[in-house]
């Protein structure tokens, strides 16, 4: 029990102690906590389902609308306005009121934001400055929510004090509540509800006025799912639909990212969209988290490159050897870039709080707005009628104006006067007095042809309107047309996509965090792409088709996880680690190079200085032995073992002043040296190939032996190794020295290597190409296993012609310049 102190009856004296009553705990605890409750409930935490806004939204709007602020007006201190909504209409704290006004004015907080704010009224990770700072309008959404209220649409309630009054709830020419969602925190209940899009809300709200009894299914076709302000994806529908139909359910919502190139050797994940209510900060400390755990492996960098211009842009770079896939499944797992979303659509409904599903919601709006509009309608035909009326008196008197001013003058009082005019005229006695209170400009004959076109107007208006309150399929054709009108006027494109499975764009799930150190091909194409295979399976043998794109000029046996070796024309070997290239997808037939990187891109090249082959690496397969065998501009061979530093950029031959390496070739200890030739062609035409076994092993410093004897002037084209046991082709392009490298097209042969038998070292070699009138070098030389497939300098394919019998026949015309062949 509980004690309360009353004041004594008594005033004789004042010293007596008052009265103790005894009352119940529990009923009182009862009472006021209900009473309590009830104010919580319906007064601040919940929107009203009509309008969805709750209280102290309502009142912020309405006092910007009554304090003028509209959208081609200026804006003003927030703190004046969160001052007239508090001292007028919401008797609580002006930080709670400024917190709802702040909220109304974020683009990511509300789809379609009611108030124009000015200044900084905050992100996901930092507070709005102070209302003394920020300044505030309605938005041009916000006049939707206000228009038609001084035409008796919605029924007006007495303020806190009884002095003022306020709408019970807005017209809201959308549904606000789908379309902007709500949360609040009520006692015993709560409520949160998802944003929509205007236009497909819009739609179905349309659809449900032509067909009342349309299902559920029917309005999920035009509302598939939410539209988050922020975009972003969300993943499995399944709870959607169960939200849609019960009121209650989950989703899952995920960031937008992609998987780029951040430099020519490392690959990030770039997120540019997050998921409702997540921002930056929060994921970058996640991040770090996740990241000194160990949760999350494979993240090198982070990086917030957020702007104005750009929009939200976070990089995180994946460390050498990682699936970026893998590393993205994880920090779908361990960071907030992917968040669930708990729908729970409880709103009051005529003052009860209601769980209601996507029909009911739009139920509730729809005829809300049949009721505006009705009301709009009802008060518009009533200021007609009345101005009819008063028209029409108008009309009477102009017609006999003289007898009128006759009448006013011979009274002795307005009252006399409006009496006579009564009787003279057969006036109501509102027509009377609108009469006397007449001024002398409007007895023109001008006026009287206005009055009598208001006057048909107004009959015209009447019947309109009267038109709509006798049909009920009139009425809800307004409604629609005019929700058709908001549509097309404040409507944006959908902003989150919906997948239909949670699994969806997470195979990688399942996928190995680090790449696997399996055996693979690296190849290098014609126009300078460079991409590694996923098995260790020989690309284009004998018989395969062309390459979709491009034409391959080496292939490198190696393993995922190892290295190989770039050889430029100064003599260097660059390492490039072969986990860092992209790798192809499998395909029936020859893989394409097209997603190929450039290899330039990857190395550190000096100046002028360009790639000539592609190698192995000294930590790969080092047990099988081999060498590499170099030729050089100025006819120099040199062999060389495999067995090479591992640092990176070093020297595997000494160069004389003037000359560049032209061609190297990889040597497979495994191979018999025997079958293997070395071929020389130089720009004058000479063809020589002799027998590796020719040339001896030499060190890293030294020079090499002569390869070829040149003429002079001439120099080295072309240096390859071919298989004696194989066919191959030759292919010499001749054309102009005084023309511009890749400007002219010239003559192209293809013969058999077969034709020029095998010389010495140090030999001349032999024609391999006669020149036509007006041609005096070679501009192109190649010899390839059979068959050749050329390509552009773009990797588009070139047509060869079939090979000639004579080695030192001319070439025919090409349509294009070839680049290379492979």
């Amino acid at each position: 029990m509980a004690r309360t102190r009353q004041p004594s009856a008594s005033t004789e004296d004042e010293n007596v102690d008052g009265v103790i009553v005894d009352v119940d705990v529990t009923s009182e605890m009862e009472t006021s906590f209900l009473e309590y409750a009830y104010s919580v409930i319906y007064s601040r935490a919940l929107p009203d389902a009509r309008d969805g806004l709750k209280p102290v939204q309502r009142r912020i709007l309405y006092m910007m609308d009554d304090m003028g602020l509209r959208p081609d007006r200026g804006h003003v201190k927030s703190q004046r306005v969160v001052g007239e909504v508090m001292g007028k209409l919401h008797p609580h704290g002006d930080s709670a009121i400024y917190d709802a006004l702040v909220r109304m004015a974020q683009d990511f907080s509300m789809r379609v934001p009611l108030v124009d704010g000015h200044g900084n009224f905050g992100s996901l990770d930092n507070g709005p400055a102070a209302a003394r700072y920020t300044e505030a309008r309605l938005a041009r959404s916000a006049q939707l929510m206000v228009t038609s209220l001084d035409e008796d649409v919605v029924d007006m309630v007495p303020n806190y004090d009884n002095q003022l009054l306020q709408p019970e709830v807005l017209p809201a020419q959308f549904p606000n509540l789908l379309v902007n969602g709500a949360s609040g925190i009520a006692v015993g209940m709560a409520t949160n509800m998802a944003p929509h899009n205007l236009v497909e809300v819009i739609a179905a709200a349309r659809h449900l006025l032509r067909h009342p009894d349309a299902s559920l299914e029917d309005l999920m076709r035009m509302v598939p799912g939410p539209d988050l302000p922020s975009g972003g994806r969300i993943v499995g529908l399944d709870g959607v639909r169960d939200a849609y139909r019960t009121g209650r359910g989950s989703f899952k919502m995920r960031a937008t990212t992609k998987i780029e190139s951040i430099t020519s050797r490392k690959k990030g994940i770039v997120v540019t969209e997050l998921p409702y209510q997540v921002g930056p900060e929060r994921v970058a400390e996640k991040l770090r988290d996740a990241v000194q755990s160990k949760k999350v492996q494979g993240i090198s960098d982070y990086q917030d490159l957020t702007d104005r211009r750009h929009g939200l842009r976070l990089v995180m770079t994946i460390k050498t050897g990682f699936n970026p896939d893998a590393v993205l499944a994880q920090l779908y797992k361990h960071t907030p870039l992917e968040e669930s979303f708990s729908i729970n659509n409880v709103a009051l409904v005529e003052g009860q709080p209601r769980t209601l599903g996507l029909k009911q919601l739009l139920e509730v709006f729809v005829g809300h707005r049949l009721t505006v509009v009705r009301r709009r309608t009802e008060h518009r035909l009533r200021k007609c009628t009345d101005r009819l009326h008063l028209v029409e008196g108008l009309l009477l008197a102009i017609l006999d104006i003289d007898e009128v001013i006759a009448i006013i003058r011979a009274a002795e009082d307005s009252e006399r006067a409006r009496t006579a005019l009564m009787a003279a005229f057969d006036l109501t006695h509102v027509q009377a007095e609108y009469i006397l209170q007449l001024r002398l400009r409007r007895l023109t004959k001008f006026s009287r042809m206005e009055l009598e076109g208001e006057r048909d107007e107004l009959r015209a208006r009447i019947e309109a309107l009267q038109e709509i309150l006798a049909s009920e399929e009139a009425l809800r054709s307004l409604v629609s047309d005019e929700l058709a009108a908001v549509a097309a006027e404040h409507g944006t494109a959908r902003r989150t996509v919906l997948l239909e499975s949670s699994q969806q764009g997470t195979a990688s799930l399942s996928a190995p965090l680090e790449v696997a150190d399996e055996p693979c091909r690296v190849l290098l194409s014609g126009s300078g792409l460079i991409a590694r295979t996923t098995s260790e399976e020989p690309v284009l043998r004998d018989g395969d088709a062309r390459s979709a794109h491009d034409v391959v000029l080496a292939q490198v046996l190696t393993s995922a996880r190892a290295q190989i070796g770039a050889v430029t024309d100064r003599g260097r070997l660059l390492h490039v680690p072969v986990v860092e290239l992209p790798a192809l997808t499998p395909t029936a037939g020859p893989p394409s190079l097209a997603g190929g990187t450039r290899l330039e891109d990857l190395l550190a090249l000096e100046k002028g200085e360009r790639v000539v082959g592609i190698v192995r690496a000294q930590d790969t397969d080092l047990e099988r032995g081999g060498s590499l065998v170099l030729g050089t501009r100025d006819g120099v061979v040199k062999r060389v073992s495999l067995d090479l530093p591992r640092t990176d950029g070093f020297e595997i031959i000494a160069l004389k002043p003037g000359d560049a390496v032209v061609g190297v070739v990889d040597l497979d200890g495994d191979a018999p040296v025997d079958d293997i030739d070395l071929v020389f062609v130089t720009t004058d035409a000479q063809l020589l190939h002799f027998p590796v076994s020719g040339v001896r092993a030499q060190g890293r410093g030294a020079g090499g032996v002569a390869g070829i004897k040149l003429q002079p002037g001439a120099l080295v084209l072309s240096f390859t190794a071919v298989d004696v046991t194989r066919e191959a082709e030759v292919v010499t392009i001749s054309g102009s020295s005084a023309a511009l490298a890749l400007t002219q097209t010239g003559s192209l042969k293809v013969s058999a290597l077969t034709e020029y038998p095998a010389k010495g070292r140090a030999t001349g070699g032999m024609r391999c190409h006669r020149f036509l009138r007006g041609e005096d070098v070679l501009i192109g030389a190649w010899v390839v296993p059979s068959p050749a497939r050329a390509c552009t300098q773009a990797g588009q394919p070139v047509d060869l012609p079939a090979p000639v019998g004579r080695r030192d026949g001319s070439g025919s015309p090409v349509a294009v310049p070839v680049a290379a062949v492979g």
